[in-house]
């Protein structure tokens, strides 16, 4: 579960991102927040993509179906992997951590998009915390214990979290397989349950705590609800055209920071392993053709075919996860150079968050074991014969 985070609507810590006002205030539905002057109307949010009862109730379709497919489709995963004797690797457990957090994508995050467009379109005034008070920090009379409780403030750190999780998630998986690549021989003692658990924890704990570190570490952020991407993004407390940026506005570079940072080197290490498996391949080829014949040695330390295509299927995750998490990299970039963008925000967010819902889908193309334990649990008899067991 996706990155740019699906958390931003707005700059990270970019004085030109930041200059587009209205991209980063709420709805253009709600009542004008205090201190937000008139001539800055919000008509350019009402978009194709965000008025109009059709869309509206297509958009609610959608997010509907989505969070099906995600829950659904995580639910069968982590129960064949719980099942399965097999599954309980540290592989496995990576799988089952990448697995809890796309489903609280569509536990949570999604069904709390559909609430709100629900309730905007059956009630003429949007939630009372749906447009909260977006005063600039320095307006008189500003304060926030007249504000109610934004349910952002949980929604957004957990997208904003599970997102991270899931990159920090396939880079372990991605170097877990790429040893048992390399060091076939060595892989079961640098790679143990113990280990793994343990650097699970500290994926958890480390990404839930940089997606809340705008909120921490900086006072001129808030999480609300965008009437563009339909999602909780972080937004600026100050007054984007009148006020300079603060100095701990560039606390948002974290994100970008973290998530290339991890995707670079999950593609370095993929293109390591391929890299190797390519070579192997070759080598295997030549004693097949009997032309191979000082290899024997090394044909000893070869990795397991099963190996390697585990490290061609969490190539392909990581492709998957890539491909969506590439719009919100293009909706920065478009920000940086002054596009609103209120449209392709909207697909930008939503495509990263159906990624949630790929992975079993990749599972079940690749994976025969898996495909397996689905068959056998949907079957009404479910004993496994002494073989499989084994």
């Amino acid at each position: 579960m996706t990155a740019l985070l699906a958390n931003l609507s707005m700059p990270w810590g970019t004085e030109a991102l930041m200059g587009s006002t209205d991209s980063v205030n709420l709805t253009a539905h709600a009542p004008m927040p205090p201190g937000h002057q008139d001539g800055q109307s919000q008509d350019p949010l009402c978009t194709l993509c965000c008025c109009g009862l059709l869309n509206r109730t297509l958009a609610v379709v959608f997010m509907v179906s989505l969070a099906f497919a995600i829950v659904a489709g995580n639910v069968i995963t982590l129960t064949v992997f719980m099942q399965t004797r097999q599954s309980r690797t540290p592989q496995g457990y990576l799988k089952v951590s990448l697995a809890i957090a796309d489903m609280l994508v569509g536990v949570l995050v999604v069904p709390f998009s559909v609430y709100t467009e629900i309730s905007l379109m059956v009630t003429s005034t949007p939630p009372v915390w749906y447009q909260s008070s977006v005063a600039p920090v320095d307006a008189p009379g500003h304060g926030n214990l007249s504000v109610p409780w934004q349910p952002c403030m949980l929604i957004g750190p957990v997208f904003a979290g599970c997102t991270f999780v899931s990159i920090s998630t396939i880079f372990l998986m991605t170097v877990e397989r790429s040893i048992a690549i390399l060091r076939p021989l060595h892989k079961d003692t640098l790679v143990t349950r113990r280990r793994a658990l343990l650097l699970i924890l500290l994926s958890w704990g480390g990404s839930f705590l940089l997606a809340v570190a705008p909120l921490v570490l900086s006072r001129s952020f808030t999480l609300e609800y965008n009437a563009c991407s339909r999602m909780c993004n972080y937004a600026p407390l100050w007054d984007v055209l009148r006020q300079p940026q603060p100095s701990d506005a560039h606390v948002m570079l974290l994100f970008p920071a973290f998530d290339f940072t991890l995707l670079g080197g999950t593609l370095a290490v993929n293109i390591i392993s391929f890299t190797s498996i390519r070579r192997y391949s070759r080598k295997r080829k030549l004693l097949a053709e009997g032309g191979g014949g000082g290899s024997g040695g090394w044909c000893q330390h070869r990795p397991s075919f099963s190996d390697i295509k585990a490290a061609k299927t969490i190539g392909i995750l990581t492709f998957a996860f890539t491909a969506s998490f590439s719009p919100i990299a293009v909706f920065v970039l478009g920000n940086v150079v002054g596009y609103t963008w209120c449209n392709f925000s909207f697909f930008a967010f939503w495509i990263l968050a159906g990624n949630s819902c790929c992975n079993v889908v990749i599972y079940s193309v690749r994976d025969q074991r898996f495909r397996k334990g689905v068959t056998l649990l949907f079957q009404r008899d479910r004993s496994i014969p002494i073989g499989e067991k084994n």
